[in-house]
């Protein structure tokens, strides 16, 4: 079961929120309405996903995903707020959430999305991932020392980081390479830890900044 804890400074929005977690499944560990809140929170109940919204009274929710990243081990957050606009998500990404997910999304496209988050996917609302993808296509057209000492990546994990540079989820890519789910994500973890990053999020954009993106 998947231990997920809500924050949102909305009461009636955030309890709606966890009702349907609790609902389909998910182990709701903490709902809380603060940012500070929600960092103490993850220290102590551990969630394997957090469902934040960025419009918190004491904190924005990119400082709040920025406190998240430091636990050990450090929860996904998928952002699930009322905006749409660029700066909101760009940052939030930067910040380390996983995921954008505005609160105009159906109840099905919410609780899939938690379920992706938990399994490793960035998911983005139709729209803003193509925004976020676009911003790296951008940073890493920018002039960068070359780095010929750069930690080396087998056959395989350049293969699945390739496939997941294209946009495909964790279980598209073992479909595409006939491996299991768990082989995927194995070595995505791999990966990360070589590349000494901590998302996927990051993950594409050491990809499109190698070019593995490119066809």
């Amino acid at each position: 079961m998947v231990r997920v804890m809500v924050v949102d400074d909305h009461p009636m929005w955030r309890d709606g929120v966890a009702r349907d977690l609790s609902e389909a499944g998910y182990e709701v560990v903490a709902v809380v309405g603060e940012g500070r809140q929600a960092i103490r929170a993850a220290a102590a109940v551990r969630p394997q996903v957090v469902v934040l919204d960025l419009h918190l009274p004491d904190m924005s929710g990119a400082e709040v995903a920025t406190g998240l990243a430091g636990a050990e081990p450090a929860p996904k957050v998928l952002v699930l707020s009322a905006s749409a606009e660029q700066d909101d998500v760009l940052e939030a990404v930067k910040a380390g959430a996983c995921g954008y997910l505005v609160k105009s999304a159906s109840r099905e496209e919410f609780l899939d999305a938690v379920r992706r988050t938990a399994d490793g996917d960035a998911v983005f609302t139709p729209g803003l991932a193509g925004l976020v993808l676009g911003e790296y296509r951008r940073l890493a057209a920018r002039p960068a020392a070359a780095a010929d000492d750069g930690p080396r990546l087998t056959e395989r994990e350049t293969e699945v980081l390739r496939l997941v540079a294209k946009g495909l989820t964790y279980r598209q890519v073992a479909d595409r390479l006939v491996l299991s789910h768990r082989t995927v994500q194995n070595h995505v973890q791999n990966t990360l830890s070589k590349l000494q990053l901590h998302n996927r999020v990051e993950l594409v954009r050491y990809a499109i900044e190698q070019g593995l993106d490119a066809d």
